[in-house]
């Protein structure tokens, strides 16, 4: 091995889908109602695998609190998945949407904080 060459590790991040409480997966259950543009959102997740809290802006941004979007596009249409970092470093995906305004809806996000808290809630009870 060249000792003069070092090799850049990239840090894989942990990223999953939040289950409900009668284990519905809102946001896979969201991309397979999808048809190509699926590609493109999945495409934006597996980004945040790889880049985890450095994925800037188009791809991430901060919504409220705790909460983030991923942003993704196909032609004119604009969608987004709602996620957080847990404390154990895992990225949660929590819910996702077709964007039609210039602001995410505010159930939205209010659903979105609701699973959060719903996760955090049966990490430190169990």
């Amino acid at each position: 091995m060249d000792e003069g060459r070092t090799r850049a590790v990239t840090p894989a991040w942990a990223v999953e889908f939040h289950e409900d409480s009668d284990a519905d997966c809102p946001v896979r259950d969201f991309l397979d109602a999808l048809d190509r543009r699926r590609a493109k959102i999945v495409a934006v997740i597996g980004l945040l695998a790889e880049r985890g809290p450095t994925l800037p802006f188009p791809y991430s941004s901060h919504v409220r609190g705790k909460v983030r979007e991923l942003r993704a596009h196909y032609g004119k249409e604009r969608y987004r998945v709602l996620y957080f970092a847990a404390p154990d470093g895992v990225f949660v995906l929590l819910h996702a949407l077709r964007k039609s305004s210039s602001e995410i809806p505010e159930g939205d996000v209010r659903i979105a904080e609701g699973r959060m808290k719903r996760y955090l809630e049966q990490r430190e009870g169990g």
